[in-house]
């Protein structure tokens, strides 16, 4: 079970842990895993497993399963609490960090093996030699896109957080800029 029942917990604190576990299956990620990283980023204190399971209501097998899943993904952090040898966990606070680091894993697991599977596609084409050239561009286009992207992800690794954070402020102000700069949009 998912459901937050404890009614202890404050209502604001429920209802950002139960939409951040609805935003979490809507982005591909298990609702139990987004809930507890929601509880732990919500939390003062290191938790242990046993407290995140009895908080949020999950059973402590498929609790220990999203631990792993979140300390692989570098959202978590196993944390050390004198007098006690239980595992207890804390989660990254630092929002631009969290969006790096979930950014980081997508790209590997999503966008490097898309890439790797579009280049073989388009050599294969191209060797082939009888493949309609419309399909050839087509792939071609969509291989140079996913380039510009990994490019582009490559170049913000770079920009500190506050650039970053002044850049997305910034918006369409970006596009009046480049417009400026006698650069067309498309």
């Amino acid at each position: 079970m998912t459901e937050i029942e404890d009614i202890s917990v404050p209502a604001a604190k429920s209802q950002f842990i139960l939409y951040w576990g609805d935003m979490g299956g809507q982005w591909g990620v298990n609702r139990s895993v987004a809930q507890i990283q929601a509880l732990l980023f919500l939390s003062t204190a290191p938790l242990n497993a046993e407290q995140i399971s009895e908080e949020l209501g999950i059973a402590r097998s498929n609790v220990s399963n999203s631990l792993k899943e979140l300390v692989s993904w570098r959202l978590i952090r196993r944390v050390p609490v004198l007098g006690d040898r239980r595992e207890h966990f804390e989660a990254e606070t630092d929002v631009w960090e969290m969006a790096m680091r979930i950014a980081q894993g997508r790209k590997e697991r999503e966008i490097d093996p898309a890439m790797r599977l579009l280049a073989d596609c388009v050599n294969s084409a191209e060797d082939e030699g009888n493949l309609n050239p419309v399909v050839l561009k087509r792939m071609k286009d969509m291989q140079e896109f996913l380039e510009t992207v990994d490019s582009w992800y490559a170049q913000m690794l770079g920009v500190p957080k506050s650039k970053l954070n002044m850049l997305m402020k910034m918006g369409n102000k970006v596009i009046s800029l480049l417009s400026l700069t006698g650069k067309k949009s498309e």
